[in-house]
This record gives C-alpha cells, sequence and structure tokens, in this order.
C-alpha cells in the first residue's frame, strides 16, 4: 500500500493542538479588523516581546519540547549577538487563537513587538497599521528565494510577514479498512464520485468513510477552498470582483451537501475531532487533513500503517490543494520597529546559511513541512528530510499545484463560512446560499478600503 506510519517523518506537535487551529494557516479567527491605540506600551528600554503559541514550555509530549527549543535556541541565538535583547512570551494556543488576547493586546497599545501571524489575519493587521515592512531588511536573493510564497504576505510589492513552513492539504486513510474492504492502490479515488463511492463502502455502524472537517471557522473554510478552485471557481476573481456565486463554487457546494446526506461525511467528527485517536480506534477510514499529520503518526503511533493520496478533482476539473502556514510579523508601533524587523529577516529570511538551516530544521526536524524556501527545501532534501514515502508524496506530488491560504478579511470569510454550514449541514438550498453569501461579500468589497483582498 502506500506510505504509513512507520516511514512518516519527524517528532510532531501535539495532534489535538494542530486539529484545526494550527492546521495549515487557517487558525485567524473572527476580530476587529483595525486597531485605534495601536503600538506597544510598555517601556522603550525592556526587551522587545516576542507572543508565540510554541514556546517557553515544557511538556510530555517530546514534538512540544523540540519545538520549544526551536525557538528558545533562536531567541537565545540572536540575544547572544545582538544589543536589543528578545523576550519570548508563551501564550496557549487557544489564548492565542481566541480572537480576543491578540487583537485587543494591540487595540489598547499593548501589543507584542514580534508575532506569528495566519495568512487569513494579514489584511486585518496590514490595513490596520499593524504590519511592519520587512524587505529593507533583505536581500533580494532573499526575496527570490521565497517565490510565490511570499504573495499573500506581501502589499504593493513589499514584504510583511515571512513564512516558516507551507502545509498542504491531502486524504488520509486507514490501510487495515482499505484492505478489509478488498480495496487495493488500484482504488484510489481520483474524481469526487468515487471518493464518495469508496467512503459508502468503507463506513459501517462505528466507522466514519470519509471525514470533512465540520466546525465553522477560518479552518473549515481552508479545507474546503481546494473543491471550488479543482471546478474553476473562486470567491473573487482577479481583478476583485465577486466570482462567488458560480457553477464551481455550487458544485462544491453540493459535493459536500451530499456526502452528508448520504450518510459517508459525519455530522460531528469521530474521537472528538482527534485524528490520530479516531483512525486508531478504527473510526474512521479516510479523513481530509494536511502534511502536519505526518508528524503526529510518527509521535503518537509509529506503527499504524496508512496511506495518503491527493485530493480528487470533479468532472472536467483540475487539481489543487491548499496551502496553510504560519508567518513570523514586526510591529510596525512597537518599541523598536526596526530591531523587530531585523529579527524577522534574520531569522528565517537572511540568505545565511544559519537562516536557511534554521528553516530547513524547522520543516524536517521539529514539524513536518514543506519549506517555504527554495533554498531551505533542496537542503532539507539533501540532508533527508523529505525521504520518507509520505513527506516525499507531499513533496513531489502533493504540494506543487497548491495555492496558498487566502487573506480574505472576517465579512469574507464569515459569509463564505455561513454558505459551507448552511448547505453541508442544515441542508439549505445551495443556490440560495451561494447568492445570499456572494450579496454580502459584494456589498462588503463596493466599501472596502485597503490592500487588495487577492
Amino acid at each position: 500500500m502506500l506510505q504509513h506510519g512507520k516511514d512518516a517523518g519527524h517528532p510532531a506537535p501535539s495532534r489535538r493542538r494542530f486539529l484545526t487551529a494550527l492546521a495549515g494557516a487557517g487558525a485567524a479567527t473572527a476580530a476587529p479588523a483595525l486597531f485605534s491605540g495601536c503600538g506597544t506600551a510598555r517601556a522603550k528600554d525592556g526587551p522587545l516581546q516576542f507572543w508565540n503559541f510554541y514556546a517557553p514550555q515544557r511538556s510530555p509530549d517530546p514534538a512540544v519540547n523540540a519545538q520549544s527549543t526551536w525557538f528558545v535556541d533562536l531567541v537565545a541565538r540572536w540575544n547572544a549577538t545582538h544589543k536589543r535583547q528578545i523576550e519570548l512570551v508563551h501564550l496557549p494556543v487557544r489564548t492565542y487563537l481566541d480572537g480576543f488576547k491578540v487583537p485587543s493586546a494591540f487595540a489598547t497599545g499593548q501589543g507584542p513587538d514580534i508575532f506569528l501571524l495566519s495568512p487569513g489575519d494579514f489584511l486585518r493587521y496590514y490595513n490596520g497599521g499593524i504590519l511592519a515592512d520587512l524587505t529593507p531588511y533583505m536581500e533580494k536573493e532573499a526575496v527570490a528565494d521565497f517565490g510565490s510564497a511570499l504573495d499573500s504576505r506581501t502589499a504593493d510589492g513589499r514584504v510583511y510577514a515571512l513564512p516558516m513552513e507551507i502545509e498542504p492539504l491531502a486524504m488520509f486513510y486507514a490501510v487495515d479498512a482499505w484492505e478489509k474492504a478488498g480495496l487495493s492502490e488500484a482504488d484510489i479515488p481520483t474524481t469526487w464520485d468515487q471518493m464518495l463511492d469508496i467512503g459508502d463502502k468503507l463506513r459501517t455502524k462505528t466507522r466514519a468513510g470519509l471525514c470533512f472537517e465540520t466546525g465553522p471557522g477560518y479552518y473549515q473554510n481552508f479545507t474546503w477552498y481546494p473543491f471550488m478552485w479543482q471546478g474553476g471557481g473562486d470567491v473573487l476573481d482577479k481583478q476583485g470582483n465577486v466570482a462567488f456565486d458560480s457553477p464551481a463554487t455550487r458544485q462544491a457546494l453540493q459535493f459536500w451537501q451530499d456526502a452528508v446526506r448520504h450518510g459517508v461525511t459525519p455530522r460531528t467528527l469521530p474521537a472528538a475531532g482527534d485524528v490520530i485517536s479516531a483512525f486508531k480506534s478504527g473510526n474512521v477510514a479516510m479523513w481530509q487533513q494536511g502534511i502536519w499529520q505526518v508528524a503526529s503518526f510518527k509521535a503518537f503511533a509509529p506503527g499504524y500503517e496508512y496511506g495518503l493520496f491527493k485530493l480528487p478533482t470533479p468532472p472536467g476539473g483540475t487539481y489543487t490543494t491548499a496551502l496553510g502556514g504560519w508567518s513570523f510579523c514586526a510591529n510596525a508601533q512597537g518599541r523598536d520597529p526596526d530591531a523587530a524587523a531585523e529579527f524577522c529577516a534574520w531569522a528565517l529570511g537572511s540568505t545565511s546559511d544559519e537562516s536557511i538551516d534554521r528553516m530547513v530544521d524547522w520543516c524536517t526536524v521539529a514539524k513536518t513541512d514543506i519549506a517555504p524556501r527554495a533554498s531551505a527545501l533542496e537542503r532539507g532534501a539533501a540532508k533527508g528530510g523529505y525521504d520518507s514515502v509520505a513527506m516525499k508524496k507531499f513533496k513531489d506530488e502533493i504540494s506543487p499545484a497548491g495555492r496558498a491560504e487566502p487573506r480574505y478579511p472576517p465579512v469574507v470569510y464569515k459569509a463564505i463560512s455561513d454558505a459551507i454550514q448552511g448547505t453541508m449541514l442544515a441542508g439549505r438550498s445551495v443556490a440560495s446560499e451561494t447568492e445570499r453569501a456572494a450579496e454580502s461579500i459584494a456589498a462588503y468589497t463596493k466599501s472596502y478600503k485597503g490592500a487588495s483582498l487577492v
């Protein structure tokens, strides 16, 4: 069969922490779009605060410790060679992503000097005047090294966030369930109808045949976008005009609705959404997930056999997947924006071997991700970081046709989310939900002022 647990990469983050919020970039939450009283009110001469959900912390989970160590070593290295010191401030992941703590801190002048940002929140912070321009601190060669990975982190040709990872989506499946159903590699579905048929064959009273994300939020949108894109649909066209009400959008919403309506996809996720537990306990046969699960299987189920394949496509469709990932950002109104921006570029965006190796370590040792820089991806491959069957497949087959997570503001994201929820779980008309969402997006874009939405 295809790739399985004993071939998978390196120590993983907690599977619960990365289930939805940290899965790919789809981790933004609704919060004020603009910030009043922006900046950082703490003493100007203190250490710059770097808010994050990784470090410093100690955990029984070796992957959590590995990721914490990566951040601790990063800051220690900077502090040993720079006068302006940096202090890591750890926020529990739920606190970081609850939509209140971080944006509220900026709004009251208590925001961090350096922080982590998902693509879904980029425009909120950029339009609010929070993001510092990192371009002056980067060499042109380094900017070029990131390639298209910077597309969703730029405005007017300037770089405002540096991605530390790329996280593509794929379909994971249980090898034991597959074999018991008499299926082989020849049965790997390449179309939506085939995947529903296979899911129907694999489901039992205690096992879901196919899982898609059911909880509303940026993450569910993130996992749904590829199905719209594969049919040639989009939320906005290249000129920024609303394009959501299209045959491709309706087709994608109908597909998810049909999966639930026919009982192939459950309305609530098995094992309370714990992916590894659900697979190990036999409660799921196929589940759309991201590259981060390679590390999770290695850490929590090293002997478990799983397979993965590219997202199937609709009739006449073109394969694509969604690419998530977090970024380093500097506060333009912080205590020392220059030092904060310099740190971000030094950490992830320098042409030095140290900077490139640091990204390799994050993407192939501390986690399992695609490196967003060509040099780091090449170096990581040379070091064996993509030798496992799963990582090689993600690197060579799944990721290349990927598209970055959109950076839609909360109003746009919410309109899309409501359409997915309304059709998938409430059983509402696909046509009416698509039309309603398109009208809501159009009303918002008419008065929108800020960086390009596309």
